[in-house]
């Protein structure tokens, strides 16, 4: 009789799982996949019913996107012939490129904040982590459950206090204000799941560090940074991804210099109502750094997701 684990599915088994999970990942991708199509479609195309899935493709919806438009009388357009393949799309509208939109700019400042936030809330999040997971601190445990707490509260609940703080220290329409407040709203999250991966983290490593003549920042920086960069990673996707994806504070405390690419992407309005496939064309053009980003730090993901969870 042959003896077999009772933990080690069967070739049926994994025959199943796998189909389901290939199922459920084409499910979860057909709206990502729409959207992409959309942005090559032409508006009529966009919004006919039934949906088109063949379609002549056009880059229609991204010219409109980068570009703001004009209405010219015929006159004009003949006297002035397309320069390039950009003009001849917009002159079947009777209209031409009067100059670049401000899309460019407000992806621009959705980087800058984006990131530099999440760099911020690292930097901040490992240093507080590493103290509260290493040394003794009075009511650790109630500073811990305050700092948490700030992420329960909904950002709606303190909108107004922020709008009118910030009109006092002139950070309304910044980036330093919004990477300030998405650093703020994030900390707690990095503390908590930096905290995490320091505490399986043994200290016997730096104490050998120490004996070895390090400094406690020395150890600091050779031998924890090295060995939580796992937990790290996966801590940088999300707070990315929270700065990445804000909307609330994002609409009320900026209006122009400052304002990153959720709010601005739905004021992009065509010639008789929403132009769907230059919206489509920005969502997908947004979720690109994202995605990028997950993709270059995928392997450290799963396993700081469920770093500590098994322990041997």
């Amino acid at each position: 009789m042959s003896s077999y684990s009772i933990t080690e599915p069967s070739a049926r088994q994994k025959w199943i799982a796998g189909t389901l999970v290939i199922l459920y990942a084409l499910i979860t991708m057909i709206p990502l996949v729409w959207i992409l199509l959309t942005g090559f479609k032409s508006p009529a195309d966009a919004i006919s019913y039934p949906p088109k899935v063949v379609f002549e493709p056009t880059l229609e919806g991204y010219v409109n996107l980068f570009t703001t438009r004009t209405r010219q009388t015929p006159e004009f357009l003949a006297a002035n012939p397309p320069q390039t393949w950009a003009d001849e799309i917009v002159r079947q509208y009777d209209m031409v490129i009067a100059g670049p939109s401000k899309f460019g700019e407000r992806f621009l400042n959705s980087v800058i904040i984006g990131f530099g936030s999440t760099f911020l809330s690292i930097v901040l999040g490992t240093l507080a982590a590493y103290a509260f997971s290493r040394f003794k601190i009075p009511l650790k445990d109630d500073l811990l459950f305050f700092i948490l707490s700030t992420r329960m509260m909904p950002p709606i609940a303190v909108a107004i206090p922020i709008f009118l703080m910030y009109r006092q220290l002139g950070l309304s329409d910044t980036h330093l204000g919004m990477i300030l407040l998405y650093t703020a709203v994030n900390i707690s999250l990095a503390v908590w799941l930096l905290k995490g991966f320091i505490d399986e983290i043994p200290r016997e490593y730096e104490e050998a560090a120490l004996i070895d003549g390090y400094t406690r920042f020395q150890a600091f920086v050779k031998v924890v940074l090295p060995q939580a960069a796992t937990g790290i990673a996966s801590t940088a996707i999300f707070c990315l991804i929270f700065a990445w994806n804000e909307y609330a504070f994002a609409v009320l405390l900026t209006t122009g210099t400052a304002q990153t690419a959720p709010p601005f992407i739905p004021t992009i309005i065509g010639v008789g109502g929403l132009d769907w496939p230059a919206i489509a064309a920005a969502a997908t053009l947004f979720l690109l750094p994202v995605m990028i980003f997950t993709i270059l730090l995928r392997k450290h993901l799963l396993r700081g997701i469920t770093f500590g969870a098994v322990r041997k």
